[in-house]
């Protein structure tokens, strides 16, 4: 290890120290407090070191020392459940200890060293056996809902030399011992480290086949995200981000969920912490957070905490992908994380580019956003990480560089109005400037799982949604009274579309979350009255007979009278309506006759 350096300037949280001998990238802890850094930079003898703790009182002179290894986190047992902040420091342990004012440079174990797992050893290995990394060494079950599997790091190779049996360990205890070329004998325990900022490596990539259900209509149906998929929410102040987040985070049907607060207000980040442990996970019966991690980074942090926030969360995503999870992070938001970027770049005189952010913003925003995807792991299972990240446009501009430079990566694009939101329509998406690339992929697994005209029907609301958009524009210049009888009649429709299928309640328990059948049902439903009304429209029946059936207020309300498992009262529902329609049908026949 390196020996002890000394502080020479301290530049709000940069400093540079005389530390010869330490590498880039090696994490330290500075003064007195124990504050923690990050070299960044090297010029000959003297380091450039980011610190994740607040510099005040920090004086130069003050001893540096070097820890020997990369920010990284502890990966292991424990981490469901747990709430950390942005360089995996548990903060329940944080308060326990030193009480809601914590301290600088306080230091407490990530993982419980002292708890007792039942390890349960992988029958197949025995002693002799080639080790290579990611080999599933045994199992634990972590909760009720999860089974934790115990991997070989993915950097280790040599050969087994014993496995513990079957029995209860803590993180202190070996349970395999390999003996590898370079480094003779390794000892592993339930856990091990790796740095944040490099990925885990996988055996290689697979293309996605399977949607990331949300159980929003809007995000499923219309704009489909597949597991191991690149998405982005931009959307301006009040446009409901963090309410679709948490909404996506409560009902995704992947495995693992981790929510990363990255430089969010603390009122929200609350929030999220005080009403997750009380969410129940609706695919087990039990708690949420049995599946979830939360990492909490508000914006009154130090802000190159941010950066190392979102690498901790998707340095975790890739832990449980490797043991065939399907995991989606959510960070909220990059906007932030981007802004840290640039508070440290203008600190250490780097030119500015695109509205005072560095010239690499793009590619450490790609260098992200990569780290998503679907893989077959280094232990053979397949495994998904899908990112999903938050854009907090000033004044809801999408050109600006990070929301620009988002969608030119992403895949999937749910994109927020304000004026949507004004006007109380949650989730408030816009069909107009939302996008999926995804959709082709999509619609295999919907024809295959749910109905073969997904495709077909999605399309027709989708042209209806804009239809109805350049008729309103036509309305605002001359007039409702100059569309003709089949205008207004998709006006109407497209009405139906938003508030009967795309508008949701989050606080609803029957419309908070749609199944795929029910998502189609509905969507079904709406497009056959359309359909059917058009017909009658063209056979001269009267818009406003149409519009005077009871039918179309019974149709708002469907999403909500009716829930998951009654699929068959919304198809008797749609017998019903089309021999109302039938019915209206035969009378303007016979007035006519």
């Amino acid at each position: 290890m390196t020996d002890r350096g000394t502080i020479i300037e301290i530049n709000g949280p940069l400093v540079r120290a005389r530390l010869p001998g330490i590498a880039s990238g090696e994490q330290v802890r500075l003064g007195e407090m124990a504050l923690t850094g990050e070299v960044i930079g090297l010029d000959g003898d003297r380091a450039l070191i980011q610190v994740y703790e607040s510099t005040e009182m920090l004086r130069p002179g003050e001893g540096v020392t070097p820890l020997g290894y990369p920010l990284s986190v502890e990966l292991g047992p424990g981490l469901l459940g747990g709430i950390f902040d942005g360089i995996q420091r548990p903060l329940k342990n944080l308060r326990d200890q030193a009480g809601d004012h914590i301290p600088r440079g306080l230091d407490v174990p990530v993982l419980d060293r002292d708890k007792l797992w039942s390890f349960t050893p992988n029958p197949e290995l025995k002693a002799g056996q080639e080790i290579r990394g990611g080999i599933l060494l045994g199992k634990v079950q972590e909760t009720a809902s999860i089974e934790h599997r115990i991997l070989a790091p993915p950097d280790i190779s040599g050969e087994l030399v014993e496995l513990a049996g079957a029995g209860d360990y803590n993180l202190r205890q070996v349970i395999a011992r390999i003996h590898t070329p370079l480094n003779g004998i390794r000892e592993l325990k339930l856990f091990h480290r790796w740095p944040v900022r490099i990925p885990r490596p996988y055996a290689r990539r697979h293309e996605g086949v399977a949607p990331l259900l949300t159980g929003q209509r809007i995000l499923d149906t219309f704009f489909p995200l597949l597991k191991g998929g690149k998405g982005a929410i931009p959307g301006p102040f009040g446009a409901g981000k963090t309410m679709l987040q948490q909404q996506i985070a409560r009902w995704t049907n992947a495995d693992i969920v981790i929510y990363v607060g990255c430089g969010e207000r603390g009122n929200e980040l609350v929030d999220i912490l005080e009403s997750f442990p009380q969410l129940t996970d609706p695919y087990s019966g039990r708690s949420l957070m049995e599946r979830t991690l939360l990492v909490a980074n508000t914006s009154n942090m130090p802000v190159v905490a941010r950066e190392a926030s979102i690498y901790l969360g998707v340095t975790l995503a890739e832990y449980f992908r490797d043991q065939g999870h399907d995991v989606v992070m959510l960070a909220d938001s990059t906007s932030r994380w981007a802004e840290a970027l640039r508070e440290v770049a203008g600190r250490l005189g780097q030119m500015p580019v695109e509205e005072g952010y560095p010239a690499y913003l793009a590619s450490r925003l790609a260098s992200f956003y990569e780290r998503a995807g679907r893989v077959k792991t280094l232990s053979g299972e397949s495994g998904s990480v899908s990112l999903i990240g938050a854009v907090s446009p000033p004044g809801g501009d999408f050109s600006e560089p990070v929301t620009n430079h988002t969608k030119d990566i992403i895949q999937t694009f749910w994109a927020l109005s304000k004026p949507l939101a004004d006007a109380r329509h949650y989730p408030s998406v816009s069909w107009i400037e939302s996008f999926s690339d995804a959709v082709e992929a999509a619609a295999k697994w919907w024809s295959k799982e749910v109905d073969p005209n997904w495709q077909e029907k999605r399309i027709l609301a989708l042209n209806l949604l804009s239809a109805a958009e350049e008729l309103a524009r036509i309305i605002n210049l001359v007039g409702a009274e100059a569309l003709s009888p089949q205008q207004r009649w998709t006006v109407e429709m497209a009405t139906l579309v938003r508030e009967g299928l795309l508008q949701q309640n989050a606080l609803d328990d029957v419309d908070s979350y749609c199944s795929p059948q029910k998502q189609f049902a509905l969507l079904d439903l709406i497009i056959g009255l359309y359909q059917q009304g058009q017909e009658l429209v063209k056979a001269n029946v009267p818009v406003s007979a149409l519009l005077a059936l009871p039918l179309l207020s019974r149709t708002r309300r469907c999403k909500n009278l009716y829930g998951n498992d009654q699929l068959e009262e919304l198809t008797a529902l749609g017998r019903e309506f089309q021999e109302e329609l039938e019915k209206l049908h035969r009378k303007y026949e016979e007035q006519k006759a």
